[in-house]
């Protein structure tokens, strides 16, 4: 298929790496890239940690200079909301009723965040996704003594943590057993509590949110399903996302959690999708959507190269990290609490460690706390599936 036309629908990492790699390898067709935000592409990651501790201006969370995005040579429609595609008549719709003709379209609308059924209008309440979000919760936390976060992922332990380190009283509230125990497995999810245990958290696991105490439209507290009333002028929901699809509902395009692509990042001749938004088929660990601010980047590349005909499948090995306190953790494969589980370096009780998770007799996964190091090889032994390290065994949690 010859493309004149790309129309690139999300203005944030995935979006742009799509966009820079087909200027890349040879597009010199029409570029349009739809963005929601008035803003230009900027880094996510740093919302909760940096841009909410105040140690950077929202200037620095730019992806690109001003020069590098006009160096694309593409339309920019910022502050446009995507509302529908007419995949038959190859065109994405605007809210205002504009329709963008493509020929390629590239699907990057990443996530909204999830919000509880209730007190998401009162004064107060906060989530997190946008930079928006991150400078209305960084200006509350200035004056705010005490801060529940709800949901105790990766946002909620990193806000949290940015909490505690600028001062506040902070609960930290969810119904799993432990921070980030769903990403990491009960061993280092313990770990991660008794961090926060360490740095004054008030942590309240396998606990519900029941409702708001509220004053004249401000929030004033947090009910707890166990009958607890938390005392809160800041509330911060951090409870996951939602791939953000409504606007392809009636598309015909398959949807399920997210766009429903195959293992080239294709959902649909001349439609492929990057990012948060994408549900992809991963020739080893079959299909996937993830969240992690590396797969945006590797993934719009792929998705770019898959529309410009060079279809190779999207097999990455999956990469996040966290930091909270002084603590950095990374991770290489997909974690899983059913997964055996060994320390091959250090202690992880005390010190920084290294660790793996495997199955069958593989290592599916590696994990490092405060070993960037050992985290570059850990991700070669998830490359290869290296063998079960059966000296380590003694370790396993």
């Amino acid at each position: 298929m010859t493309l004149s036309r790309v129309v690139v629908v999300g203005a944030s990492a995935a979006g742009l790496t799509a966009a820079e790699t087909l200027r890349r390898e040879g597009f010199s067709g029409q570029l349009t890239i739809i963005g929601e935000e008035r803003h230009l592409p900027y880094d996510r990651p740093p919302l909760s940690k940096q841009v909410l501790k105040g140690e950077w201006q929202p200037e620095r969370v730019a992806l690109r200079t001003r020069e590098a995005l006009d160096a694309l040579d593409a339309e920019w429609l910022l502050g446009h909301r995507a509302v529908g595609l007419d995949a038959a008549g190859r065109a994405v719709e605007l809210a205002g009723g504009t329709r963008v003709p493509f020929d390629g379209l590239v699907v990057a609308t990443g996530v909204r965040p999830r919000r509880l059924p209730f007190g998401q209008d009162l004064a107060g309440v906060h989530v997190l996704r946008d930079l928006e979000d991150a400078l209305a919760l960084r200006e509350a936390l200035r004056s705010a003594p005490s801060v529940v976060v709800v949901g105790a992922g990766f946002l909620g332990a990193e806000a949290a943590a940015v909490a505690r380190e600028l001062g506040c009283s902070v609960s930290l509230v969810d119904p799993l057993s432990a921070p980030m125990v769903r990403q990491l497995g009960p061993v280092i999810a313990g770990r991660v509590a008794r961090l926060h245990l360490e740095h004054g958290v008030d942590l309240r696991c396998s606990t519900g949110v029941a409702g708001f105490t509220e004053e004249q439209g401000r929030v004033t507290g947090v009910r707890l399903d166990d009958g607890t009333e938390l005392a809160a002028q800041v509330v911060l929901v951090a409870i996951g996302s939602a791939p953000a699809v409504e606007w392809l509902r009636d598309s015909g395009l398959p949807l399920g959690d997210g766009l429903l692509c195959d293992e080239y990042c294709e959902a649909a001749p001349g439609i492929v999708a990057a990012g948060d938004v994408a549900s992809w088929v991963h020739p080893d660990l079959g299909r996937l959507r993830i969240e992690h601010r590396m797969n945006a980047t590797e993934q719009g590349m792929a998705a770019a190269r898959t529309l410009l005909g060079h279809r190779v499948p999207f097999a990455p090995v999956p990469y996040f990290w966290t930091d909270q306190y002084d603590v950095k953790i990374q991770a290489y494969g997909r974690p899983s609490a059913d997964a055996d589980f060994a320390v091959v370096s250090g202690d992880r009780d005390e010190g920084p460690f290294a660790a793996v998770y495997g199955q069958d007799g593989r290592i599916t996964a590696g994990v490092t706390w405060n070993m960037p190091r050992e985290a570059r090889a850990l991700r070669a032994r998830v490359m290869e599936r290296a063998p079960w390290p059966h000296e380590a065994a003694a370790a396993r949690g």
